[in-house]
């Protein structure tokens, strides 16, 4: 983190005077290509809401981790969610349901059992507001390392699975014939989904963290021309508003997180005026 920290001083920026600023800023230059990568699998498969889900059932397991006095609650989630995904793969591989039918019911059911825990025997629900709005500026060093090796992952499963994973989407039939597993496929998307999610849930907070899962391959969606286009610039756009998102929450004194939020909302809205006109 020294390092780190000696190359902030370089930049003559008056909100990288401080230590914590600095590890918010590293851990969103992080965030921003796993958010983006994740981003256009999410959004060529038709997961969208899966990732809400999984929110959900974070916020359920960090409740539970909680109740038996947890010192980092958070793992309990990352479990927690990564059994969450891996039940609903199992579902859905054996249901006739449709995917935003279970969607819905694992959603609507993790988010009941969550406040269920967390209100049990009475308790307070505001010691949870902080996994629902986020901090990024109160991310740690620690932090920031399991980042870096979630970021390392992720950046494997995109080599390896990516292409197949949007051939499963558009034809999951036809995947299975040229011998692509698609059970195993959807399963490790939907655990690495759940990681991310998790450990990005008391950066971001839970209300907005879906936004940043689809909007940076949905605003690439509207400009691209082919999937080259369509991952470099759902990379781009998340690192955009992720740099833009922090710079306004420290001058503004706002949310970081809904900052972010917002501004892959307006590049949406631009990248979709370039469509129009293109079309």
């Amino acid at each position: 983190m020294s390092i780190w920290y000696t190359l902030c001083d370089l930049i003559p920026l008056e909100m990288l005077r401080w230590d914590f600023m600095k590890n918010a800023l590293l851990a969103l230059l992080l965030m921003a290509p796993l958010f983006g990568l994740l981003s256009t699998m999410i959004v060529t498969g038709r997961m969208s809401f899966f990732s809400d889900a999984l929110g959900h059932s974070a916020f359920t397991g960090i409740a539970i981790g909680s109740i038996f006095g947890l010192a980092a609650p958070i793992w309990a989630a990352v479990g927690f969610s990564i059994g969450f995904a891996l039940l609903f793969s199992w579902v859905r591989n054996r249901s006739n349901q449709a995917a935003d039918t279970l969607i819905g019911v694992f959603s609507s059911s993790a988010v009941a059992l969550g406040i269920f825990i967390a209100t049990l025997g009475g308790g307070s629900f505001t010691k949870y507001n902080k996994f629902l709005i986020g901090d990024i500026l109160s991310v740690t060093p620690g932090e920031i390392g399991m980042l870096v090796l979630v970021l390392a992952g992720v950046l494997v499963f995109w080599m390896l699975f990516a292409n197949r994973l949007s051939l499963i989407a558009i034809h999951p039939q036809l995947a299975s014939s040229r011998g692509i597993r698609v059970g195993l496929a959807q399963t490790l998307f939907t655990a690495a989904i759940a990681v991310v999610v998790t450990l990005s849930i008391s950066s971001v907070g839970l209300l907005i963290l879906n936004s940043l899962l689809v909007l940076p391959a949905a605003s690439a969606r509207n400009i691209s021309r082919n999937i080259k286009e369509y991952t470099l610039f759902s990379v781009l756009f998340a690192l955009a508003a992720g740099l833009g998102g922090l710079t306004l929450s420290y001058y503004l004194g706002s949310s970081a997180g809904a900052a972010i939020s917002l501004i892959l909302a307006l590049i949406f809205a631009v990248t979709f005026s370039f469509r129009k006109v293109r079309g």
